[in-house]
């Protein structure tokens, strides 16, 4: 009897990795490729967010943090950010579509297009919603192929750092350079410079 157990106990062994779940797999690969963040003297979340293009909002819940406080030395796991290639093509779209216009209007720009990428209405990857169909004058006219300025860059950065904490801007539009009585009649959520942002 005592035998049999002891075969019936090694066969359990062997085979435990074949009933793992593939939910445990993903969580042990996810283990090795996360960054970590020590926390400096005079630091903050939001200028954490900006300075890695991470959304603040995210920080705080991937941390399981109760408030927005932070210490020096504490470690913290920063969340996944959108790559380098989609950092560049939001900031050229940016500086095409807001030059001339104020700081705060070229973040509220980037703001349209991830709240896009969030809203089912429009498509779920950032090149998708910017090459979608005569949605924006700069991917019509070329000027989209420009690089982008420091500004247009920083404003990308601080958009993902405030992503989820906006007040849910899908279109904005210059009221006299367009005659649409469609984008007019969305509600405005705010007015920068000389644009109107909706939803």
């Amino acid at each position: 009897m005592k035998k049999l157990a002891a075969v019936f106990a090694g066969f359990m062994i062997l085979s435990f990795p074949f009933f793992q779940t593939d939910k445990n797999y993903t969580y042990a690969e996810t283990l090795d490729h996360v960054d970590i963040y020590t926390v400096q003297k005079g630091d903050s979340l939001i200028e954490i967010g900006m300075k890695h293009g991470v959304s603040e909002k995210d920080l705080i819940k991937i941390n399981h943090k109760k408030s927005e406080k932070i210490r020096p030395g504490e470690k913290l796991i920063l969340p996944k950010s959108i790559t380098k290639e989609e950092k560049d093509l939001l900031a050229r779209l940016v500086h095409a579509e807001a030059k001339g216009e104020p700081y705060a209007g070229k973040v509220a720009v980037a703001l349209v297009v991830l709240n896009r990428v969030e809203d089912n209405r429009f498509p779920d990857k950032i090149k998708d919603v910017i090459y979608e169909d005569r949605q924006f004058q700069p991917v019509d006219n070329g000027a989209i192929n420009e690089p982008a300025d420091k500004k247009s860059k920083k404003a990308v950065m601080e958009a993902l750092a405030l992503e989820g904490k906006g007040n849910d801007s899908v279109y904005f539009f210059n009221p006299d350079e367009t005659s649409s009585k469609w984008l007019r009649s969305q509600t405005v959520t705010e007015v920068i410079g000389n644009h109107r942002f909706a939803k």
